[in-house]
């Protein structure tokens, strides 16, 4: 039977999941992220939680503590002692009730799946990553003093006491001696599990303003946390372009901006490289994420872009995500593009119109809601 303190601590992180959940596309539309820590869990800020509490009512005569003090006045101790105003001064406004909670992966994973209705995601291609464990499933006769066994030590003890005729019924003492120690023992097991890798592409000329970035910032960390329930493990790759492309770090990603015009085909063909180099379709579970305002060079680029996706990319992905984030400098001409080629209906394509801040959680929806 559970502890009380253990029911009461299951029931508090039910509210607290519950309350998380109520403001999750307040969370999301505001661009709050949970932070990370070493251990991974997730510190996600949310209101303070209203506990019952004591609530007094009007003055009565004749309870202890009731009389007529004014404001002001001493209270006297229990050996007469008068006491001492506080010191400090008084703050303005309301206190900060924000609280910080910490949640696993998955909590939070279950949380956003919960809100969103999403599937699990079936993987493809074969288990490539190897995962060891270790497992404590027996007992050995010899170890180290941490993982001594206790239990079966004196158990061992008392059948050889037993067995010698030592064992005295009226002075039960049990005394192990070195052969007696037992010890868990692990045993070593290797699972594969499936691979997966997230290539993200972003369109940084000058059209793609911080607002953009900072949606698309937003929506590709809960991409990510969704991604990282699924699979044991993922990588992640980041390709920036202009007219030109090129891989940098997550930092580098968000951060930059350029001027220049728009080739979106510079940044297909680097990740059609990337694919062909690094990730065998038979062996890995990839997922290419391209944003932009929409706008691109020219008819025959977009006529190129549709020639990779279609002969490369699409052929070796789950499935290909455009996500197009409105912009007042973008035509939005390359969604319009997509979807006469592959509708709305496409298994192995995913468009998404990305207005604004609070149209990510639909967006989350549509590129993870295939559950592919």
């Amino acid at each position: 039977m559970d502890h009380p303190i253990k029911r009461d601590h299951n029931r508090f992180r039910k509210i607290v999941k519950g309350r998380i959940r109520d403001n999750l596309k307040k969370y999301v539309s505001n661009g709050e992220m949970p932070a990370p820590k070493g251990d991974g869990s997730y510190k996600i800020p949310m209101p303070s939680i209203d506990t019952p509490r004591f609530k007094f009512g009007d003055k009565q005569q004749g309870g202890v503590g009731q009389g007529d003090g004014q404001p002001g006045d001493p209270v006297e101790g229990q050996e007469g002692e008068q006491g001492q105003p506080g010191q400090g001064e008084a703050g303005e406004g309301e206190g900060n009730k924000e609280l910080e909670v910490e949640l696993s992966l998955d909590e939070l994973a279950q949380i956003l799946g919960e809100e969103l209705s999403l599937p699990n995601i079936e993987p493809k291609g074969n288990k490539t990553m190897a995962s060891v464990s270790e497992k404590y499933s027996s007992i050995g006769t010899v170890g180290p003093d941490s993982l001594k066994h206790f239990k079966r030590s004196y158990r061992e003890a008392l059948k050889r006491q037993v067995a010698t005729g030592t064992y005295d019924d009226k002075n039960p003492i049990i005394i192990p001696i070195k052969s007696d120690m037992r010890y868990r023992s692990s045993s070593t097991s290797i699972e594969y599990e499936n691979s997966a890798v997230v290539i993200y592409m972003m369109d940084v000329s000058g059209s793609m303003g911080d607002e953009q970035k900072e949606i698309v910032r937003t929506e590709s960390f809960w991409i990510n946390l969704w991604l990282k329930s699924q699979y044991k493990d993922i990588e992640i790759r980041y390709i920036i372009h202009d007219a030109t492309a090129k891989e940098v770090d997550e930092d580098t990603f968000f951060r930059t901006r350029e001027s220049g015009g728009t080739l979106i085909s510079s940044a297909f063909k680097l990740c059609r490289e990337i694919i062909q180099s690094d990730y065998n379709p038979d062996d890995w579970n990839i997922y290419p994420f391209h944003f932009s305002d929409g706008d691109n060079w020219s008819t025959d680029d977009t006529k190129l872009c549709l020639d990779i996706l279609d002969n490369d990319i699409i052929p070796a992905s789950n499935v290909f995500c455009y996500g197009q984030v409105e912009s007042r400098y973008g035509s939005g001409q390359f969604y319009k593009d997509l979807h006469g080629r592959y509708g709305e209906d496409s298994e192995d394509v995913t468009l998404s119109k990305i207005k604004n801040k609070e149209a990510i959680l639909d967006s989350i929806k549509d590129f993870l809601g295939k559950g592919k």
